[in-house]
């Protein structure tokens, strides 16, 4: 297989700001939390490497489903620290977070269903409420408020 020019491989902040839909103060901070990695020129410019558009792909879509930037890093974490992810690796991330996924979207779904109750109720924690407290578990700890803000 022939090698890639260099300059293929490696690419500016502003070019996969750009590819990527990002700001290049996000590439920065996804840095910073050791989400991305770059490599500094002689000049002291950072690059990074052609595949990190693939990182941020799935570090947008991860966030946009809920997923925390800690849970993100943890799974890439588990990435190969050298080469390319392969399909069975993204898979591996996408089936530990099934689980979770199907339980937001459960909860979600509750929320959209049944929003409209939850306006009437105001303070989310009446014995109508099956989101904020189902079955009212928080009246079987006794009087008074129990959440704090």
């Amino acid at each position: 297989m022939p090698q890639l020019d260099a300059d293929l491989v490696w690419l500016r902040p502003g070019q996969v700001a750009a590819r990527a839909g990002v700001a290049v103060s996000a590439l920065h901070y996804y840095e910073s939390l050791g989400l991305i990695r770059s490599r500094r020129t002689a000049g002291n410019r950072r690059e990074y490497r052609r595949d990190t558009l693939r990182v941020i792909a799935f570090i947008r879509a991860a966030q946009r489903v809920g997923v925390s930037l800690e849970r993100i890093k943890e799974a890439l974490d588990q990435l190969p620290d050298q080469g390319l992810p392969t399909k069975r690796d993204w898979a591996a991330i996408s089936r530990q977070w099934h689980d979770d996924l199907t339980r937001r979207i459960a909860e979600l779904t509750a929320l959209r269903d049944q929003f409209s109750d939850c306006i009437g109720c105001g303070c989310l924690t009446l014995r109508s409420c099956p989101l904020s407290n189902p079955g009212d578990v928080l009246g079987r700890e006794g009087p008074g408020p129990r959440r704090f803000p």
